[in-house]
């Protein structure tokens, strides 16, 4: 018979695998007759800068326009919307559910760069694409020194 030297960390380290196995399930929604995943969530998004423009693109499939909201408060841009579950199809008759509906919301602090009055907002394609046009520069200005 061997022996086999105690120790005390391995029961604990079996109960850490066995709770966050059961966590795993609980979040994953891996089990048959899972729910309708409801809540706040967040669309992927992008953000890159041109010449003229900062652009931000959303990914929204799915969401109707008249539900999307997007507003500028003290130089924050803020999307706020609601993807609606259909109701044509029944809850029992789904498989798998992997998309989130409910609301959602986002928001960007804006640079000072940004002329927040010509903002402009589209949607094709299941992207929101705002762009978010630069101001002008203002160039310095040299004052000339006359001599008296």
């Amino acid at each position: 018979m061997a022996l086999v030297k105690y120790n005390p960390l391995r029961e604990l380290r079996t109960m850490q695998e066995q709770m966050n196995q059961l966590l795993n399930l609980s979040w994953n929604h891996d089990l048959p007759g899972e729910e309708i995943k409801e809540g706040l969530w967040q669309p992927a998004v992008d953000i890159y800068e041109t010449a003229d423009s900062i652009v931000i693109k959303a990914e929204l499939p799915d969401v109707d326009q008249k539900d999307i909201e997007v507003r500028i408060e003290d130089s924050t841009l803020i999307l706020k919307g609601e993807r609606k579950h259909e109701d044509d199809v029944k809850k029992e008759n789904y498989h798998r559910i992997e998309r989130y509906f409910g609301t959602f919301q986002r928001s960007f602090s804006l640079p000072t760069s940004v002329d927040q009055e010509q903002v402009e907002a589209n949607c094709e394609k299941g992207v929101l694409t705002i762009t978010l046009p630069k101001k002008e520069e203002k160039k310095p200005k040299q004052i000339s020194i006359q001599v008296k």
